[in-house]
């Protein structure tokens, strides 16, 4: 996954943290903390561990390109799947109902 090699970096530095400060707390190897910082490229445990440590959104690490990628992946849907996207909708929206009316009838009767 591609990452914004230079927010990393910028957290990192932001903490007073050496390369092998960060590779410790994360459980990582110095090695890989060096690669994430020079190509921006990790897997997706590593990017977890970072942002874990960093105490941020995994979103804030990720690179823009890759975000806006992600972002705007869609999915076609079969018939049934939209059905069942339909029904569970109507479910909601029935239930929002309901608990906007039990409200509504308890604070008139206050």
């Amino acid at each position: 996954m591609e990452v914004n090699a230079a927010v990393i970096k910028q957290l990192r530095t932001e903490q007073n943290w050496t390369q092998q400060h960060l590779a410790d707390a994360c459980g990582l190897s110095l090695r890989t903390i060096q690669r994430v910082e020079r190509y921006g490229n990790t897997s997706n445990e590593t990017l977890m561990a970072l942002a874990s440590v960093f105490q941020v959104e995994k979103t804030q690490l990720i690179a823009p390109e890759q975000l806006v990628e992600v972002i705007g992946k869609t999915e076609s849907l079969d018939k049934n799947q939209e059905r069942v996207l339909i029904v569970k909708g109507m479910f909601c929206g029935l239930l929002l109902g309901v608990f906007i009316t039990v409200v509504l009838q308890y604070l008139m009767n206050i």
